[in-house]
């Protein structure tokens, strides 16, 4: 069997390399998921979610994200797990764009000798009045010494960057956002 490595799709409970569509054998995935109110108009947040400024100072412990292409994102970010701070290398690819209403973003990133991880995420924006709605599924998951530290710390660390992440996106933007609870 033979993956491009590129990037992968989701489907129930296997995952496909998204260039070849073969099943990608791996490792435990961990579901993500969040709705958010931005009080700015859908516009503006499409423009955010897609300027590499304001998601660099979005992103916590993110070194480096510049456009590689017209679809791909290349990054480098430093994550904390408790007991190890890994930097992860990797590419973030952007597909099912529709501009303004949606796109889902599938990435992978190498953290050194603690090994691989990998993740896509749904992002879709509706009309909340004059606000935004952000709703994002999100599956996760790594490999090797990462998975070693255990399902809580990663599952923890993933949303504490979910939450920062959103927390920062806001004050970058000069626009509240409120987390919402999940439908």
């Amino acid at each position: 069997m033979t993956h491009h490595g590129r990037y992968l799709f989701h489907g129930a409970s296997r995952r496909y390399c998204g260039n070849c569509g073969n099943a990608w054998p791996g490792w435990p995935l961990m579901d993500f998921g969040g709705r958010y109110r931005i009080a700015a108009p859908r516009a503006a947040v499409w423009a955010a979610l897609n300027d590499t400024a304001v998601l660099k100072a979005t992103i916590p412990g993110c070194h480096r994200i510049e456009w590689a292409g017209e679809t791909a994102l290349d990054l480098e970010i430093k994550v904390n797990l408790g007991v190890a701070h890994p930097v992860f290398k990797g590419e973030l690819l952007l597909s099912d764009i529709v501009p303004a209403t949606r796109y889902t973003l599938a990435g992978r990133g190498k953290g050194g000798l603690l090994g691989l991880a990998e993740g896509s995420a749904d992002i879709a924006l509706a009309d909340d009045g004059e606000a935004t709605l952000l709703v994002f599924t999100a599956k996760g998951g790594a490999s090797g010494q990462i998975m070693r530290l255990g399902k809580a710390i990663i599952g923890n660390s993933a949303q504490k960057v979910i939450d920062g992440f959103f927390e920062r996106f806001g004050e970058v933007m000069g626009a509240p956002v409120t987390a919402l609870p999940v439908e």
